[in-house]
């Protein structure tokens, strides 16, 4: 099985930064996850892709609306994905999911096995 438990969400102004973190556990964990992703989600929304990396080469790919302020990253030896999010924008202003899978470079939920409980990010303007 695969835990994953997200961090690091809260209120902050426009421009300002934020980290999120995503801690991953588990027996299976080790075996099963080549990717990790990060997805947000408004109320009544479906779930948006925002980024994701490999764990092995830490290839990363990003959404077109977060390319050049968000940066993921991770840390092997923690199990731990991060999300640097910068420049940021009430737009984006979700729920921010963590979740892992066996399809590098997916953006799509649907390929991803395991998710978080999301942390919730608000920007105020």
């Amino acid at each position: 099985q695969v835990q994953l438990v997200e961090s690091g969400g809260g209120l902050v102004q426009a421009g300002d930064s934020l980290r999120l973190s995503c801690a991953a556990s588990g027996r299976t964990f080790s075996t099963y996850a080549r990717a990790m992703g990060w997805f947000r989600q408004a109320p009544g929304n479906k779930r948006e892709f925002v980024a994701t990396i490999s764990w092995r080469t830490a290839t990363t790919a990003y959404a077109d609306s977060v390319k050049g302020r968000f940066t993921i990253s991770r840390d092997n030896a923690k199990n731990t994905v991060y999300l640097q999010m910068d420049s940021r924008k009430p737009e984006d202003t979700d729920v921010y999911y963590c979740a892992a899978g066996r399809t590098i470079g997916a953006v799509m939920s649907l390929m991803y096995g395991y998710w978080g409980q999301g942390t919730q990010v608000t920007v105020s303007s």
